[in-house]
């Protein structure tokens, strides 16, 4: 058989010999010596071949089957299942949904973790099925699983994580898990925890523009109630307790409306671009002046929103990807709070 003449076993080197087949036969995958649903030897043929116990070859063959490398078919022998990029660390790394934030996200943590590794992108839509199906159809598939855990009930409310999450999530060795964006204390010291405060990210933020919102007679907050992915209801929170707090006059709206009334003195809060859009529109053609006769600040920023003067509360989308591949390349583990800022522009 082809692989045997292109395999290397150094029996004088400390490195365990079956930690040498491992990597002789993913070198031979990343050097194209062997394709996909390529046979390669038996265990036993191995194991004659270069005088190696059958329990040496058997675990080797076990930990490659384990990261989807090779695959047994029963009668038949062993095969090459997989030949994309072969790397030292492999990463599945599972999104919400495709928005310009979670790619910067996506970006950042690429960019930062270097060409040593490979990373599996992923989008689940805030879907509980889709999300499980592919945590098992890639389990013990990967040496990270990067996850960001937002989810929708069948009214479309927003849930952090459902039971059934929960329990697989609890299946991933811990020192293998990334939680990045929205945590819950299931996890434990041995994972890594990259998050935002929703409720009082969006509180202080607030509060750093206390002085500037207090000139304004009423915050209207545009909460999509009903959305394809919804948002976390801690953001509801966090913005009445700080209208609550300071005494301030203020109504929570599902959407701009096309014919809605606006006043001079409202300030405006959106979350979603398209309702940003609709009231930048509206006001423009009702001849008001941003920032002079009505306020608006957008949730989480963008080129475009720097270019168009609009104040924003926004994460550090940046420092959460790289944060979360810098504590991988250093093998840290723990918790970390993604800075969240308060970016006044003139729209305030």
């Amino acid at each position: 058989m082809d692989l045997i003449k292109h395999i290397r076993i150094d029996k004088d080197s400390r490195v365990p010999k079956y930690q040498q087949i491992i990597d002789s036969i993913i070198q031979n995958i990343s050097v194209g010596n062997l394709s996909i649903d390529q046979k390669i030897p038996s265990i036993n043929m191995f194991s004659e071949e270069f005088y190696l116990s059958r329990d040496t070859v058997e675990k080797a063959y076990s930990i490659l089957k384990e990261r989807n490398i090779i695959t047994s078919i029963r009668g038949k022998g062993f095969y090459i299942s997989r030949t994309k990029l072969i790397s030292k660390v492999n990463i599945l790394f599972l999104v919400n949904k495709l928005s310009s934030y979670k790619m910067e996200i996506y970006n950042h943590f690429v960019n930062k973790i270097g060409a040593n590794s490979h990373t599996d992108l992923h989008i689940y839509h805030c879907d509980e099925t889709l999300f499980l199906n592919l945590l098992d159809k890639n389990k013990s598939a990967y040496d990270y699983y990067v996850i960001m855990p937002h989810f929708k009930t069948e009214q479309l409310n927003h849930i952090s994580f459902t039971d059934q999450v929960i329990k697989a999530i609890k299946k991933i060795p811990k020192e293998k898990l990334v939680v990045l964006d929205n945590i819950k204390p299931i996890t434990g010291v041995k994972s890594i925890e990259i998050y935002q405060d929703f409720e009082n990210d969006i509180y202080f933020a607030l509060k750093e523009g206390l002085t500037k919102i207090k000139n304004y007679k009423k915050i209207i907050l545009i909460y999509p109630n009903k959305s394809v992915y919804p948002y976390p209801r801690r953001i509801l929170h966090g913005f009445r307790k700080f209208c609550v707090e300071y005494k301030l006059d203020f109504e929570i709206l599902n959407e701009v409306y096309g014919d809605m009334v606006l006043k001079t003195g409202d300030l405006f809060i959106t979350i979603e671009e398209s309702d940003l859009v609709n009231l930048v529109k509206q006001a423009r053609e009702d001849e008001y002046i941003l920032g002079k006769d009505i306020g608006v600040i957008s949730y989480n920023d963008t080129p475009l929103k720097e270019l168009l003067g609009i104040t924003v509360m926004s994460t550090d989308f940046k420092v959460m990807g790289e944060m979360a591949a810098t504590m991988i390349l250093n093998n840290e583990k723990g918790k970390f709070k993604v800075p969240f800022n308060f970016i006044e522009r003139e729209s305030l």
